[in-house]
């Protein structure tokens, strides 16, 4: 006999993973509810709680009467264990019911390394790995998230990608759950009908063409239905912020609560996907934020309250929103996880510290200027340098700063640069504070990401990056500044992983069959078992990898349209080499990106009015005159 959940959970650390039953989570009656989903996240509970995108589709679907919407996480290595040993499926927080009982089963792909998970979580919910070896009766496996805009190396395992936001389409999702339950429609007629959703990637219906040396040269429909272009799915306002959020039994990687303030970033930086997929800008007002702040506190009890936007303080009204913040709620801490680099941005953060000012976060990417233009980082070494004197005049005793190596154009005077900014950093806060001064550089390993104009990009080899590593090591050393960075080996996989092709899916099957899983936790990666499998996949990594693109070469994602097309991304490629930049058309002209052009697949004039309405708020943020205001404010 089996054991129970309850005697599996005695055996294993936090067990409070897997209980459920926390504060505003929500449990239906499963045998009067007909239309269920499980919402999936690839990696342990307690970063999985901290994804907001996660929370709001499941407030979303619980908000209808006739479904219901429950979640599972990765179970860690001693749960996994107990789960096959005892030969327990995998299950739901909520009705604790195994992954194989839904109608659908969604995942989140937030990062490339979680792919095997993605398996692994399949696998223990009692659902065939491979799509095509699904019957009548498994759920339909769908996948969103920024993962999704290059489908195909997870292709053979999902059903059906959401290209997108999902805020809408999950409704659409749900309505056609329930036509199928009550019309017992087959499972290739669900496929089908998945085909028909706008914004909707069914990989079943496609082939993968291959040229005489076995490379990628295309992907073809071979159904009348399936589009050759898939459109991601953009809702025209963001919907109404989550109010009621799961509140979780123990510590989760952000412990706090959250609003999600803009969505969209305009800066234009040619190393960021985010910035690319999640274009037009799109505010809240700061009436919306205050008012959701007020029934956050009064569902979570949460003392803290996070900012989140791809840029906190690039949103128009800030300073407004801050004030009404703080005068609204005046014991309440505020986080702004991710500001410019430059002194307006620390004047708010003081503005929110409360007195608590410890680490000033910033993130100049690039040593030199040269390079900072190259990846159109729009940043000046005044600015850095500014923003660290107001921090630490201001009474911050640490700053830890964030950039990248392996960037395209880059010579080792740009990665000397990087400890030289340390050092004047460091300099700075030995004025104002002494020895209390603490400067902390954390580099990462530059990653080619579809949807970018860096997708052709080569990225560096593991010896070309130690040589970078080494001069930063013993400058930091020297200068005083504390130095971390990313193995190399964990940035290859990523790169591979994120410009894959079918090919490397089989790649992906074979590493999770020897034992590959939480490839992104430095303990578990194992890139010997990733080597063996790409030997047994035949894959050539390093030639996804470690070789510049040609620009007229099928791409694999070349069926996913972002909206910033691809001949304004091949022009940015270009500008790399030549010097030129391009302005932030939130605070000036429009770039000509797409995006004025990408209207709704519902027929609605709405994305493409994005200049003019970047316009307005521009207008509005001279009108409010937001230097005087900060200075009033702090």
């Amino acid at each position: 006999m089996a054991a129970t959940i309850e005697e599996l959970l005695a055996r294993v650390t936090k067990p409070a993973r897997y209980t459920g039953g926390e504060w505003n989570s929500v449990v239906k009656d499963w045998d009067s509810t007909p239309v269920r989903f499980v919402l999936c996240y690839p990696d342990v509970y307690d970063i999985g709680m901290s994804n907001l995108g996660l929370g709001i589709l499941y407030d979303i679907l619980n908000r209808e009467p006739d479904v219901l919407c429950e979640r599972a996480f990765a179970p860690w290595e001693d749960m996994e264990a107990e789960l096959r040993r005892e030969g327990v499926l995998l299950w739901s927080l909520e009705n604790r019911r195994p992954l194989r009982d839904f109608h659908v089963v969604g995942f989140t792909l937030q990062y490339e390394m979680t792919y095997t998970n993605v398996l692994n979580m399949l696998d223990l919910g009692g659902i065939p790995v491979l799509s095509e070896a699904r019957g009548e009766d498994d759920p339909i496996v769908i996948a969103g998230g920024s993962g999704a805009f290059n489908p195909e190396p997870l292709a053979p395992f999902i059903d059906a990608f959401v290209i997108g936001e999902g805020e809408e389409v999950i409704l659409e999702l749900a309505a056609l759950v329930r036509a199928w339950s009550r019309e017992r429609t087959p499972r290739e007629r669900r496929l089908e009908d998945l085909l028909r959703v706008p914004g909707v990637y069914v990989p079943r219906f496609y082939e993968a063409r291959w040229d005489s040396a076995g490379h990628f040269a295309g992907l073809e429909p071979r159904h009348p239905d399936a589009p050759p272009v898939i459109r991601r799915r953009i809702v025209e306002q963001l919907p109404p912020p989550l109010t009621r959020p799961i509140v979780p039994y123990l510590q989760t990687i952000h412990d706090r609560a959250a609003i999600e303030i803009q969505r969209g970033c305009t800066q234009g930086c040619r190393f960021c996907q985010a910035g690319m997929i999640y274009r037009p800008a799109r505010e809240r007002s700061p009436e919306e934020v205050v008012a959701a702040a007020r029934e956050l506190l009064r569902n979570t009890g949460y003392e803290e309250i996070s900012l989140l936007s791809l840029s906190t303080t690039d949103h128009s009204e800030i300073v407004p929103m801050v004030e009404a913040l703080t005068t609204a709620f005046p014991g309440l801490k505020i986080s702004l996880p991710s500001t410019r680099v430059d002194s307006f941005s620390v004047d708010v953060a003081n503005a929110v510290a409360k007195g608590k000012k410890h680490t000033l976060t910033l993130a100049p990417e690039a040593g030199s200027q040269r390079l900072r233009n190259a990846i159109n980082k729009l940043v000046t070494d005044a600015d850095l340098l500014g923003a660290a004197e107001n921090a630490f005049a201001h009474g911050w005793t640490s700053i830890k700063m964030y950039f990248m190596v392996g960037l395209p154009t880059e010579t080792l005077d740009d990665v000397a640069g990087i400890v030289e900014l340390g050092a004047k950093v460091r300099d700075i806060g030995r004025r104002y504070i002494g020895n209390r001064a603490r400067v902390r550089v954390s580099t990462s390993n530059h990653v080619p990401k579809p949807h970018t104009p860096f997708q052709w990009a080569r990225q560096d080899t593991a010896e070309e990056l130690e040589v970078k590593h080494e001069i930063l090591r013993d400058g930091c050393r020297r200068a005083g500044v504390e130095f971390s960075w990313n193995d190399p080996r964990d940035s290859f996989l990523e790169a591979v992983l994120s410009r894959g092709d079918r090919k490397v899916a089989r790649a992906v099957y074979e590493a999770w069959r020897r034992g590959a899983k939480f490839d992104a936790w430095s303990d578990y990666f194992r890139p010997d078992i990733w080597s063996e499998a790409f030997k047994a996949a035949v894959v050539d990594p390093a030639w996804y990898a470690h070789r510049e693109w040609d620009t007229e070469e099928p791409l694999p994602w070349d069926h996913i349209d972002c909206g910033v097309t691809k001949a304004y991304l091949k022009g940015q490629w270009r500008a790399v080499f030549q010097g030129k930049t391009v302005g932030d058309c939130h605070h000036g002209t429009c770039n000509v990106c797409g995006m004025q052009k990408f209207d709704t697949l519902r027929g609605e004039p709405g994305v493409a009015d994005c200049v003019m309405k970047l316009g307005k708020l521009v207008e509005l943020r001279r009108a409010r005159k937001i230097e005087g205001e900060l200075l009033q404010l702090v």
